[in-house]
């Protein structure tokens, strides 16, 4: 304890001070520097969580003791990359999450025995309208739903009920397509009975009517949707064939359908002459005779059976035959129905890009594609458009340059080893703190505690050269043997030995008076020590 304590006094209450800073940053800095390092790696556990299910899964991480991050006001929860699958699994099983919304779990803890028929009814569609809003979620480019429907009962002595509606409020990623809103609606009109897709409303976030529940003409909005997908799905083709020739991206494709949406129907009756069958015959006789009465006109004479023939022969007889047949004359009715949605007409343009090559001083130089080119290319896309002439289609295939030129160096993917080492982003900034920690290292390492440690040893090296001056007698006693050797041997060696010890002697004082100018203070402190030491 005496040698430590007297240390401590050789060394100053300033230096004393400077040693516990330097070391209280040194274990500070390599403390962090460990935590940092030992620190799990987080990565996304769940996004786009409702507070509902972020305070759920928070409690339960809490009880199993997982270290966990909170980002984005709760709607996103982070949690140590080796865990992120078993927690998945682990809060599945419990039902989380639930998707911001209740489903028909709400019957799973009711009590049948209190609850009315009303409480019932209310459950049943705030079920319902959760389980929608989960299947729509489940749809590309939806990240939120709200569904709200409305099913009135039938008022008593009505002759016609009310048609229930419905309405739904999406927040998505872009923009939906109109395949993806007819979807929605027929997929909720399927799940709600009695509900028609011209009934359901859907707004988007930004209060945008995506569909306003009352479309006029239906059949009208099913044509021009069909007759977009046409144009895509041609379009998609012709620059898929076109662009296998001129290189990706070479070619611009602009398509054009008209479509005829009207329903015809056509009824025509065709007869065969030649197709006779007879249907039905009828033949009738008539016959008759007329008596020379003498002009006489009597009662008698006109009395049935009073008619007496007095052998006077028939002045008049006439006899008539009458025949009717009926024939079936062959008869074809043919009717014929042409649905809506017919092609008349269908146009294309086709922009094409022209050659580039490297000239003489390594430069891209242009050259426009010749006519036989052209030809195939324009050949090429009237097979793929199905062309009919007939119907007055038009393919069009021009070249011009484009304004920006093709990229002389293109991106090849590694592959082999060099492809193994793919790096994702967690893994890039991973490695980015390791280096910065390590470069931190090193800096204090050489800006700190090297020149501490070179101070030390200058203090020693200051006490041993002020302790050789004062003890010069001894000190050349000592270096005088060891120089003997080297001297010859004569007269002449001690004037050489008192040289050599003056020299030492010179470059002694010297030395500790630079030494002393560089560092006063811990000069004066050894002269302390001595004095005390003196004293005692």
């Amino acid at each position: 304890m005496q040698g430590l304590a007297d240390f401590l006094k050789s060394i100053g209450a300033a230096r004393f001070g400077a040693m516990i800073a330097v070391t209280a940053a040194l274990v500070g800095f390599f403390a962090f520097v460990i935590m940092r390092v030992t620190t799990p790696q987080m990565t996304t556990l769940f996004t786009d969580l409702t507070v509902e299910d972020s305070s759920g899964i928070i409690k339960d991480l809490e009880r199993q003791g997982i270290q966990f991050e909170i980002r984005n006001e709760g709607s996103i929860i982070m949690v140590p990359k080796d865990k992120v699958t078993r927690l998945r699994m682990k809060l599945a099983e419990g039902g989380l999450p639930k998707g911001g919304g209740v489903g028909y779990e709400v019957f799973d803890k009711s009590d049948a025995l209190g609850t009315t028929s009303f409480v019932q009814n209310i459950n049943h569609l705030r079920a319902l309208e959760g389980e929608l809003a989960r299947t729509i979620r489940a749809i590309d480019r939806i990240q939120a739903a709200r569904v709200h429907l409305v099913l009135p009962e039938r008022p008593l002595f009505a002759r016609e009920a009310p048609e229930p509606s419905a309405s739904i409020v999406v927040r998505v990623r872009g923009a939906l397509e109109a395949q993806q809103i007819r979807a929605i609606r027929h997929l909720v009109a399927s799940a709600v009975n009695g509900l028609k897709p011209q009934r359901v409303s859907i707004v988007d976030e930004a209060g945008q009517l995506l569909a306003d529940g009352a479309a006029a003409d239906p059949e009208q909005a099913v044509g021009e949707e069909r007759r977009i997908s046409f144009e895509k799905r041609i379009r998609k083709q012709v620059e898929d064939i076109v662009s296998s020739v001129v290189g990706s991206g070479r070619a611009r494709v602009q398509l054009s359908a008209d479509f005829d949406f009207n329903k015809v129907t056509q009824t025509s009756d065709k007869y065969d002459p030649e197709g006779r069958v007879l249907r039905s015959s009828q033949t009738r006789e008539e016959q008759s005779m007329t008596a020379d009465n003498n002009g006489q006109v009597t009662v008698n004479n006109e009395l049935p059976g009073n008619q007496q023939n007095n052998g006077v022969a028939a002045k008049d007889q006439s006899k008539k035959t009458e025949e009717t047949n009926n024939y079936e004359i062959s008869r074809t009715t043919k009717t014929e129905v042409t649905e809506a949605g017919r092609v008349n007409r269908i146009s294309v343009a086709v922009l094409v890009d022209g050659i580039y090559s490297k000239n003489d001083k390594g430069e891209l130089a242009y050259q426009d594609r010749t006519k036989e080119q052209l030809d195939r290319i324009s050949a090429l896309v009237r097979s793929a458009i199905g062309f009919d002439q007939k119907r007055g289609d038009q393919v069009e295939v021009v070249n011009l340059r484009f304004a920006d030129a093709p990229s002389t160096a293109p991106i090849s993917e590694p592959g082999g080893f060099l492809g193994m080492l793919q790096f994702t982003k967690d893994d890039v900034m991973y490695f980015v703190e390791l280096g910065v920690m390590m470069l931190l290292g090193l800096i204090v390492l050489f800006l700190v505690i090297r020149p501490l440690v070179k101070r030390i040893l200058a203090s020693d090296e200051v006490a041993a050269a002020i302790s050789g001056v004062l003890t010069g007698p001894a000190a050349s006693e000592e270096a005088a043997p060891a120089a003997q050797p080297l001297l010859p041997s004569g007269a002449a060696s001690a004037i050489d030995v008192a040289t050599i010890q003056g020299q030492v002697h010179a470059q002694s004082v010297h030395r500790v008076g630079e030494l002393a100018e560089r560092n006063p203070n811990e000069t004066v402190a050894i002269v302390r020590q001595w004095l005390s030491e003196s004293a005692k």
